[in-house]
């Protein structure tokens, strides 16, 4: 009969068998979390998750609810976050690729290019969201310095997804709005190409009435791709977060690009969809729940 100690080591080996099995693709998304509102980690966890992929968070501030809230309590967790990446080493954990979204000062992003670093390995995807404005505006608390600073980050990923407001500033130029063109959005690609990533996605694009997409531009191949779905009245916040989470999502489970961005494309149009048709929807994000089918049929997963 075995001892209690012999027991419990047992447990402790199958534990250790099971992180070195890994039965699925481990990825890491980092970004704040609000700990009501769908955006962010709220629903980069959900969304990944549900893509198959095991997911681990690393927020960057806890906010008791997103900034579309007229008040919210703010926690920041800079001091955090290399503690946390030290654990995981000790435990040897690590990962299949790495997502960024919010990142709120100089600080975190140099920790991000650390982790970038700590965990490089042979085929690791590293995705950054450069979180800076919309509309032609910065988030408060960002400026031309700000995005001067991200760029040299998206210099060090493998996929980039601003919209255009961030694009622009991220090349010191100024938002040309809804005044441009195909021939436009390509060089803005290019250029953003010259900073390192090899994979540039555009979001919020439109080059006809009633569509809505993205635009991509892969450097080593010279391929220029977009991608529309049937554009959706109204406005709504966390979809970018939620078009890279299933971006992420698609190019883990190893989709070509032109099929991940339709892939994210049209779960984002779903879950916008899904939200119209509740008349009651709530006005601080997207049922995107209710679309999750979507998502996994274009992943082939059902």
């Amino acid at each position: 009969m075995k001892s209690a100690e012999t027991t419990k080591n047992c447990a402790f080996e199958n534990v250790a068998a099971i992180f070195e099995r890994k039965i699925m693709k481990r990825v890491l998304s980092i970004q704040d979390i609000s700990c009501l509102g769908k955006c962010s980690l709220t629903v980069a966890l959900p969304v990944i998750s549900a893509a198959g992929i095991e997911t681990a968070i690393l927020p960057t501030a806890v906010l008791s609810v997103h900034t579309w809230f007229n008040s919210f309590t703010f926690h920041d967790l800079t001091d955090e976050i290399a503690p946390i990446c030290r654990n995981w080493q000790e435990h040897k954990f690590d990962f299949d690729g790495i997502s960024t979204g919010y990142l709120g000062s100089f600080k975190q992003i140099e920790l991000v290019e650390d982790i970038f670093t700590r965990f490089e390995k042979p085929g690791m995807l590293k995705l950054v969201d450069p979180v800076l404005g919309d509309h032609g505006k910065f988030y408060v608390g960002f400026d031309p310095k700000f995005a001067k600073r991200m760029s040299q980050l998206c210099g060090k990923a493998d996929v980039i997804v601003p919209n255009l407001t961030e694009a622009a500033f991220m090349l010191g130029e100024e938002y040309k709005g809804s005044n441009y063109d195909e021939k436009y959005i390509l060089n803005l690609m290019k250029r953003l190409a010259d900073l390192g990533a090899p994979n540039v996605v555009i979001t919020g694009i439109s080059y006809e009435k009633g569509k809505y997409g993205v635009a991509a531009w892969n450097a080593e191949k010279e391929e220029y791709s977009t991608y529309f779905g049937e554009e959706q009245p109204g406005t709504f916040h966390g979809t970018g977060d939620l078009f890279s989470a299933a971006l992420f999502s698609a190019l883990i489970c190893k989709q070509p690009m032109l099929q991940a961005l339709e892939t994210a494309v049209e779960f984002t149009v779903e879950s916008i969809r899904c939200t119209l048709q509740n008349p009651d929807h709530i006005p601080y994000g997207v049922e995107f729940e209710r679309a999750i089918p979507v998502l996994l049929r274009k992943l082939g997963k059902i």
